[in-house]
């Protein structure tokens, strides 16, 4: 919490995408890396497991959205100034085609399109590194908020 209170947004997460930083706890259960971050722009990679899978023998669908939420989410943190920090608006994932564990790594792209002063607007996109297909997209906002730190 401390290196985020006192950290840009852009230099927090580039800490956390060279390890000075630990992931957070939903990186590290799934097993994101965190491998690119610019002003505006978070690269995630993701690693399909069976762990992923669901019932009907495919990954579930909540893996590409949850890679979405935090490349984009990360994307709007890499905009904000110490202190400051970012909320989940809301969040549309579409899903193109089906991810298994032959799909290979994952990468996704968040991007911000439009950063005011109280929300941000994001896209992003999945796709597969090997074939460069395309796996899923999606669109986001989120409420900046500044940092609660506890007295």
């Amino acid at each position: 919490m401390e290196a985020m209170t006192n950290l840009s947004g852009l230099d927090f997460m580039r800490a956390i995408a060279s390890g000075e930083v630990e992931q957070p706890p939903i990186g590290r259960l799934l097993e994101f890396g965190v491998v690119e971050v610019d002003e505006g722009r978070a690269v995630f990679t993701a690693d399909p497991g069976e762990q992923h899978y669901n019932p009907i023998g495919v990954v579930h669908g909540g893996l590409a959205a949850t890679l979405l939420d935090s490349a984009m989410g990360c994307a709007v943190h890499t905009t904000l100034p110490a202190g400051w920090s970012y909320g989940t608006l809301d969040l549309s994932a579409r899903f193109v085609r089906p991810i298994t564990i032959d799909t290979g790594r994952i990468v996704c792209e968040g991007v911000v399109v439009h950063r005011g002063s109280k929300t941000a607007t994001t896209e992003g996109r999945v796709w597969a590194q090997d074939s460069g297909k395309l796996l899923a997209h999606g669109t986001g906002s989120a409420l900046l908020l500044p940092v609660a730190v506890p007295e």
